[in-house]
């Protein structure tokens, strides 16, 4: 009678100390092939989509499919050649540019082909060093000291 009941759970149960957990699933699989996934920060895939078609739907519903002319580090954008679509898909608009906010924007949809652009691209600062080693110092050799 004296007995205080703990409440109940609400959630997933954890593993008691001790004991591994369990190994998390494998990330699904791209449907285009069969290329290994690696990973793409955001800005350097909107830096390489520039001049790329690309779609973008705000978070109020409506969707901007045009060419990214250039984008900031707030994720604002500047569009060119844009279908505006409504809400409720039923009205369009064309309109010559435009730029979208960076905060309003819900999700991006852009070509496979940028993807494959940014894995070209050196990604570490320490592979941006070695490039700019490789190239030459102009007159003299760069002998120095």
């Amino acid at each position: 009678k004296g007995l205080a009941r703990r409440p109940a759970r609400i959630g997933p149960r954890r593993p008691p100390r001790g004991l591994p957990l369990p190994a998390p699933p494998p990330p699904p699989a791209r449907s285009g092939g069969s290329r290994p996934a690696a990973m793409v920060l955001p800005m350097a895939l909107l830096r390489s989509a520039q001049n790329q078609p690309m779609m973008v739907e705000l978070k109020n519903g409506e969707t901007y499919s045009g060419v990214l002319a250039s984008c900031d580090g707030f994720m604002n954008l500047h569009m060119r050649d844009i279908v505006c679509t409504s809400r409720d898909g039923e009205r369009f608009w064309k309109i010559p540019e435009c730029y979208v906010r960076g905060n309003s924007i819900k999700y991006l949809r852009l070509p496979d082909e940028v993807i494959d652009m940014v894995k070209d691209e050196p990604t570490s600062r320490k592979e941006i060093r070695q490039q700019y080693k490789a190239k030459g110092r102009g007159r003299g050799g760069g002998g120095g000291r």
